[in-house]
C-alpha cells in the first residue's frame, strides 16, 4: 500500500519523541517510505533538541525547522504511564498532586505546546497530518473499569486540546487533518510492567497501522484506534 498518496512527492515529516519504540519505528518506517524525502526525529537528544517539559525547545526546534518546510506529516509519540516515582493509581487514596501534575505535564501540555510550535509548518493548501499518541483509556464514554486517574484523565485532556486545535487550525488551514490515535498495547518501556489479555503489538507494527491510518484519515478531530475506528469521546 502506498501511504500519503495525496501528498506530493518528496514530503517532508517530523517525528517528536523519536527516542522511543513507537517514535523510533515511524521514523523508520517513513525513512523506507519512496515518497517521503525526509523525516526529522526530534528527541530530548537530537539537534535541535526538544523537551515537552521545555517550551523553549520546542521553539527554537520549530524555529529551526521552519525555513526549510512546509512539512505534511508531523507526528508526537510522547507519553508517560508510570516511571520511578509514578504509578498508574488503583484508587483515589492514591492520588498525589505533584504525580497528577507531571501525568498532564508530559500527556497533556507538552503535545499542546507541540501544537503550537510546530502546526504553522503544516502547509496553507493541500491536505497534511498533525497526529498525536493518545489512548483508548482517555475515553470518558469507554471508562468501565476506572483506576489510573492521571494517565485517564491526562489522555483525556489531550483529546480535547486536539479537537480544539483542529477547530482552530481548520480556519487557515483548511486541508489539515489533526487526528488524537490510539496505537493499541505495544512492547515498549510506558507497557512493560503490564500483562494485558489482548494483543501486544511490536513498536513496527503499530507504526504501520498507525501510518496507515493517518494515511486513510480525511476528518480532523477524530479519535482514532490504530485499526481506523472511531473511539468514543
Amino acid at each position: 500500500m502506498t501511504l500519503f498518496s495525496d501528498f506530493p512527492d518528496g514530503f517532508q515529516a517530523i517525528v517528536i519523541g523519536a527516542s522511543g519504540g513507537i517514535g523510533s519505528a515511524c521514523v523508520a518506517a517513513l525513512a523506507a517510505e519512496n515518497r517521503c524525502a525526509r523525516v526529522v526525529g526530534l528527541s530530548r537528544t537530537s539537534l535541535p533538541k526538544v523537551d515537552l517539559l521545555d517550551e523553549a525547545t520546542l521553539a527554537q526546534a520549530a524555529a529551526t525547522l521552519a525555513s526549510e518546510g512546509p512539512y505534511h506529516l508531523i507526528i508526537t509519540s510522547v507519553g508517560i504511564l508510570q516511571s520511578e516515582n509514578l504509578q498508574p493509581e488503583k484508587s483515589l487514596r492514591a492520588l498525589d498532586p505533584e504525580m497528577l501534575a507531571r501525568s498532564f505535564a508530559i500527556n497533556a501540555i507538552g503535545p499542546a505546546l507541540v501544537i503550537k510550535h510546530f502546526a504553522p509548518l503544516l502547509p496553507k493548501l493541500g491536505r497534511s497530518v498533525l497526529a498525536t499518541l493518545s489512548a483508548r483509556v482517555g475515553s470518558i464514554e469507554d471508562n468501565r473499569l476506572g483506576g489510573w486517574y492521571g494517565y485517564r484523565a491526562s489522555k483525556s485532556a489531550l483529546n480535547q486540546i486536539v479537537r480544539t486545535a483542529s477547530v482552530e487550525i481548520a480556519r487557515t488551514k483548511p486541508n489539515a487533518v489533526l487526528l488524537a490515535l490510539h496505537p493499541g498495547t505495544v512492547a515498549t518501556r510506558l507497557s512493560q510492567s503490564f500483562s494485558p489479555a489482548h494483543e501486544v503489538f511490536t513498536p513496527s507494527d503499530a507504526a504501520s497501522r498507525l501510518l496507515a491510518v493517518m494515511s486513510a484519515a480525511q476528518t480532523t478531530g477524530q479519535f482514532l484506534a490504530y485499526d481506523g475506528s472511531n473511539i468514543p469521546w
